[in-house]
């Protein structure tokens, strides 16, 4: 909610006062209004939903394996997915998911 003056219709600006109150002052003009009660009303905006940059479970779906040792289990297979996610002038990188079932730990290099 804004508020502006009566008299040179500028916007009031809320402050503390000398004696701890909040009031509505301008800038211009020598004139304040009091604030009797305060109101305070929080807006909360719903977060965008972040999309899976690998696709998702379906991109892992049709990928080969390689000999790629696990950093988390230590098995010695794992698939993987290049994606290129740089300027083309870069190198491709290469996503990396354990073949273990119960692992399934994912990483990159």
């Amino acid at each position: 909610m804004l508020e502006f003056c009566c008299f040179c219709s500028n916007l009031l600006f809320a402050e503390e006062n000398l004696q701890g109150n909040v009031q509505f002052t301008c800038k211009l003009c020598p004139i304040y209004f009091r604030v009797k009660k305060l109101k305070l009303h929080k807006n909360y905006s719903e977060l965008k939903k972040i999309d899976d940059i690998l696709g998702g479970e379906e991109a892992w779906k049709n990928v080969d394996s390689t000999e790629e040792r696990c950093p988390k289990c230590s098995h010695d297979r794992a698939y993987f997915l290049q994606m290129q996610t740089r300027s083309a002038d870069e190198p491709m990188t290469t996503f990396y998911r354990c073949c273990n079932p119960e692992c399934n730990h994912y990483w990159r290099d």
